[in-house]
């Protein structure tokens, strides 16, 4: 579940999940060029968490209707960083509390009651 107001997109711009105030700026020229060039940027274009081939450009502040249209936070390199597609699911979901206890996922990734 994503929270509120908050958005995310997929460095190739593929799959991407993107509120819909967030859209306008991730079909811009103006990201697509700076998403490319950081990514372009990295010697090795590999994840700046686990060192696994880079696949997406990340904000570590999260992009918020409030902030959609600062390019200091929206626009920075300094608030970017290429991370693999996992690195970026984990990124995202660490940022939420579980919305259940009574659940949890086997083994098998299957839902089942929690202990």
């Amino acid at each position: 579940m994503q929270e509120p107001g908050v958005s995310r997109a997929v460095f190739m711009g593929v799959g991407t999940v993107a509120q819909e105030w967030a859209k306008a700026f991730y079909n811009s020229k103006a990201w697509k060029k700076c998403r490319d060039a950081y990514k372009d940027s990295t010697i090795d274009q590999l994840c700046e968490k686990c060192r696994e081939p880079g696949d997406e450009v990340h904000h570590k502040t999260w992009l918020t209707p409030e902030n959609i249209n600062d390019p200091y936070i929206t626009l920075a390199w300094d608030n970017l960083e290429l991370l693999c597609h996992e690195c970026h699911s984990i990124e995202h979901n660490r940022k939420h509390d579980a919305l259940r206890d009574d659940v949890m996922f086997d083994a098998r990734g299957d839902l089942v009651k929690a202990n």
